[in-house]
């Protein structure tokens, strides 16, 4: 038998199950892509963007794992580790059906892994992770993967907790750091005052602790330790929130409140 399609209809909760709560508490969740690689490796491409379409009716991608990629982003992830009470890695692949790109990152995951004999380590395939991050994400610490996967459990990462106003992201290369939030432009609330500032603000405190790690910098780590200190205080008084957050602050009224706790 050749099995053409695969069908999930109808799926919802069996009637008996309690309500569970849409965002789940406790979660701490570091994910890190590799962002030159994967699907989308128009960066290690000499022409083209790594997409070709032969004739109307095939459209084809490729898809690039390295050696160098794969084994830095491995490393970065067991050095956050080392900073985190956890310090636990889980590295997301598919190797039993992409054998040759999944496998590459996954051994060299696991090469990494003997350098780092203080540091938990573990491999999930991607679909199992994304049901069982849905299910209990507070099992996870420091979360690393393939480009195109990270671009999408990311997201997932961010729904979670709130979605991706709450999503602090940086831009990590061997010498330079790029801090900026995950969540892009949003043009339909442009100029209304009214975006929550929680991601771009803590963009700035993940700087801060990359730079105090790399640059064995104490005031980076203590800016960073107090920017995060002043923004557990600000969501915890719940008096300066924007309207995502159930508030009615303004951006810059959650950003002054913030800059006052500090």
């Amino acid at each position: 038998l050749r099995k053409k399609f695969e069908l999930f209809a109808n799926i919802k909760p069996v009637k008996s199950y309690p309500k569970l709560p849409s965002l789940h508490k406790d979660v701490d969740i570091v994910f890190l892509r590799e962002t030159t690689e994967g699907m989308q490796s128009s960066s290690v491409v000499f022409a083209g963007t790594g997409e070709f379409q032969p004739n109307d009716e095939i459209a084809i991608g490729m898809r690039v794992v390295t050696r160098k990629g794969a084994s830095r982003v491995a490393r970065e992830s067991f050095e956050i580790a080392r900073t985190r009470k956890r310090k636990k890695v889980t590295a997301l692949h598919k190797e039993p059906v992409y054998r040759l790109v999944c496998g590459m990152f996954a051994q060299e995951c696991r090469k990494m892994a003997k350098n780092y004999p203080d540091v938990e380590f573990e491999e999930v395939l991607i679909d199992g992770f994304a049901m069982k991050a849905v299910m209990k994400p507070q099992q996870y610490d420091v979360v690393v993967t393939t480009n195109q996967f990270g671009d999408i459990m990311t997201d997932l990462g961010a729904g979670l907790v709130g979605g991706l106003g709450l999503a602090p992201g940086l831009v990590v290369g061997e010498k330079q750091a790029m801090a900026q939030a995950t969540h892009g432009s949003a043009p339909d609330i442009a100029g209304k005052n009214i975006a929550n500032p929680y991601a771009m603000i803590m963009s700035g405190k993940m700087l801060f602790e990359w730079l105090g790690r790399t640059r064995n910098d104490p005031a980076a780590e203590k800016a960073a330790a107090l920017i995060d200190a002043a923004m557990d205080k600000v969501i915890a008084e719940a008096k300066h929130l924007t309207g995502d957050l159930g508030g009615k602050a303004s951006t810059t009224e959650m950003g002054d409140a913030v800059v006052a706790a500090l």
